[in-house]
């Protein structure tokens, strides 16, 4: 039996786990209209294959129809659910793990014009900031139909054979009773602790009636940070309440989420300290007689090891980190570590539910595909290795490496530069977001690990890489800087590259022109301020960084206000800069009035996105047996892509490649991926290099 602590078992309730590491619960957005079927069920499935102890799902299930699914939540309203959750609990049944669910009102914090638009409740009449929603105050006979709702929801989770569940005390309806702040009732509802948490207590009991057999827990912020926010002297008090009342366990919460601000604040991402309430959690576990289950920013195995061992925690949630890895426990089991793909905690998976309307790991492509894709590569090379040549080693061409590697070909990995990362080694210079180079660094050490053979300083160009031999081209070069019309070769501009690489640190005031609306022209502002560099940020969006999502824009528009950036909204250049002596005059036209204003500068930085890096690509493509195309099918659902007729196109009609490279050449497929097709992201780059390579 193993020592480690985190492999321990533990009983939670009536419940056995088999280790302490928990995926707590979370909503990716995976269900079709609230139910969860296939896609929600085989994500889950496969953390529990991976070897977690208990696997959480919906963040959070919704229990009434005035608390509408509005962020692709489980709707626990009917009956309609339980064989969808009946399905996931015997999958992760059979693999060993425990599953449970979150339960929720969610209160004010929802649209009041989606699903059926019935009017939202809370506590009382108010409007909540991130959504600006009003609110109804709650009546007796909603206040009695609620928590009818909770039992009844209850209910149907035994019904699905869960082993627990848990329902949300932070920032939903429930808060908004027990929350001072919120609360402006005049009844029984309100006034002193005990008043205050009536409602969650006549909720606990009906949940606690219909879950005979189950782990009831729940999900409470012990200390929110914020004026009249809760203490933690308060909230021991409170939880011995709930434990008396049948509550298992708690999972513990800091923080508010009232504001993208505070939620922000509450789910650490990238550039903030690992694990940052652990002291906080081992004082609460002290005060009460209920396991502790806690998540934040616990991203990698030592960490939450040292959190169970040094009495922190019972329980360590990893939710994050098995979306980046869901074979994270087993890797730990089979002492493999180093083979665990890490978390760089940079939120994509919570900004993406609303930018792409479902959860996705910035750089684990396969999670939420894996009716498609494998979270596990095996060697699987049917018909033979191939030699397979990739050229740029940026997150594309290192993800198609990789996995050829591992499937069994012959990798070659050809890199222009001194080191390989691409743009993402560009991005990981700001100071906010250096966690990015986990991205790079863990796919170059699984690329030695299975012997790519990785060339570095290495231009590559149609002939020394048809000289190479190959079965298979993948052309992973990236993009470049895209300068943008009128600008592109005509100047006076400089591009995001050049602020990362300090190019204008003798630069006064800078102009920072964004129309691309994603992190780069943020990133070249923050550099730019903390350098102590006057700074203008000018976008023909109605935001700042439309596309960075609000997990991350607070930080951002936190460094704009403390270094007094200056924002023009709704304007672009409407025209070249031009040049009098040292001085830089850049015209900007407001893209609704029309009306134009100068504004003197000293540069001027433009984002347009990049360009794609492609001339090794169609230098090729005259000399390939597919002519780089690809059966788009076959390629979504990571299937090998079917035979082309072989033979290289007549030496007359090739590109850059000499007619006797051609002529000797044998036949070889060519494809084309990440910033190389067109300027995009992270997740799309290392998405593509997993399907290429599934696919050869």
């Amino acid at each position: 039996m193993s020592h480690d602590p985190l492999l321990q078992p533990f009983t939670l309730g009536p419940v056995q786990l088999k280790n302490r590491i928990v995926s707590t619960a979370h909503e990716p957005a995976y269900t079709e209209l609230g139910m969860p079927k296939d896609r929600y069920r085989l994500y889950h499935r496969e953390k529990a294959r991976g070897g977690v102890g208990l696997t959480m799902t919906a963040g959070s299930a919704i229990v009434s129809k005035d608390s509408p699914a509005a962020f692709g939540n489980v709707d626990l309203s009917t009956d309609e659910v339980i064989p969808w959750l009946s399905a996931i609990a015997d999958d992760c049944h059979a693999e060993g793990a425990a599953v449970m669910i979150q339960l929720t009102h969610l209160g004010p914090r929802n649209s009041n014009f989606t699903a059926d638009w019935l009017p939202l409740i809370s506590s009382s009449r108010h409007r909540e900031p991130t959504h600006r929603s009003f609110t109804k105050a709650m009546e007796d006979f909603d206040i009695e139909r609620v928590v009818e709702d909770f039992a009844a929801a209850t209910a149907r989770v035994k019904a699905a054979g869960f082993d627990g569940l848990e329902f949300l005390h932070t920032g939903h309806l429930v808060d908004y009773f027990f929350a001072s702040r919120f609360n402006e009732r005049e009844d029984e509802y309100n006034g002193d602790l005990a008043a205050r948490m009536r409602f969650s207590l006549q909720i606990i009991d009906a949940m606690r009636g219909a879950s005979e057999g189950l782990a009831l827990g729940v999900r409470m912020s012990v200390l929110e940070q914020i004026e009249d926010g809760i203490t933690e002297e308060a909230s021991i008090a409170v939880l011995k309440e709930y434990a008396a009342h049948g509550v298992d366990f708690l999972n513990l919460n800091v923080g508010s989420i009232s504001s993208d601000k505070e939620l922000a604040e509450a789910i650490p991402g990238m550039g903030t300290p690992s694990a940052p309430w652990l002291e906080t959690c081992r004082r609460i576990r002290e005060a009460i007689d209920i396991p502790v289950l806690h998540a934040a920013r616990i991203a990698d195995a030592p960490t939450a090891r040292f959190a169970i061992e040094d009495d922190c925690v019972d329980l360590v949630g990893m939710t994050r980190a098995q979306l980046a890895d869901p074979y994270l426990v087993k890797k730990i089991e089979e002492k493999r570590e180093d083979d665990i793909r890490p978390c760089v905690g940079a939120n994509m998976c919570l900004d993406s539910i609303y930018t792409s309307g479902a959860a996705t790991c910035i750089h684990n492509p396969a999670s939420g595909r894996e009716a498609d894709l494998p979270q596990e590569i095996t060697r699987d090379v049917e018909s033979g290795p191939k030699h397979v040549v990739i050229v740029g080693a940026g997150p594309a061409g290192l993800e198609a490496a990789r996995v050829a590697a591992v499937r069994g070909h012959r990798v070659t990995l050809l890199e222009a530069d001194s080191a390989v990362g691409g743009q993402v080694k560009i991005a990981a210079r700001s100071q906010r977001r250096r966690d990015l180079i986990g991205i790079i660094d863990w796919r170059e050490q699984q690329c030695r690990k299975h012997g790519v053979d990785i060339r570095v300083d290495t231009f590559a160009e149609a002939d020394e890489i048809l000289a190479l031999s190959p079965d298979v081209v993948i052309v992973a070069t990236g993009g470049v800087p895209d300068a943008g019309y009128p600008f592109r070769e005509e100047g006076p501009s400089f591009d995001v590259w050049d602020v990362m690489d300090d190019n204008l640190r003798n630069k006064s005031r800078v102009l920072v022109f964004d129309d691309h609306g994603f992190y780069p022209a943020l990133d070249a502002v923050e550099h730019l301020a903390r350098n102590g560099q006057e700074v203008t940020y000018v976008s023909p969006e109605r935001t700042i960084g439309v596309d960075v999502g609000s997990m991350n824009s607070p930080a951002y528009l936190q460094v704009f206000s403390e270094f007094g950036v200056t924002v023009h909204l709704g304007e672009r250049l409407a025209a070249k800069p031009t040049i009098n002596g040292k001085l830089i005059t850049a015209r900007l036209r407001n893209d609704y009035s029309g009306i134009e204003t100068e504004l003197e500068t000293d540069a001027v930085v433009v984002d347009f996105g990049t360009t794609p890096n492609d001339d090794v690509y169609f230098d090729l493509k005259p000399h390939s047996s597919n002519h780089g195309e690809i059966d788009i099918d076959s390629w979504i659902h990571g299937r090998t892509q079917p035979d082309r007729e072989s033979g290289a196109i007549p030496p007359s009609t090739a590109g850059a490649a000499s007619a006797g490279t051609a002529e000797a050449s044998a036949p070889f497929a060519l494809y084309r991926i990440g910033d190389a097709v067109a300027s995009r992201n992270v997740h799309a780059a290392v998405l593509e290099g997993l399907r290429v390579g599934m696919g050869l």
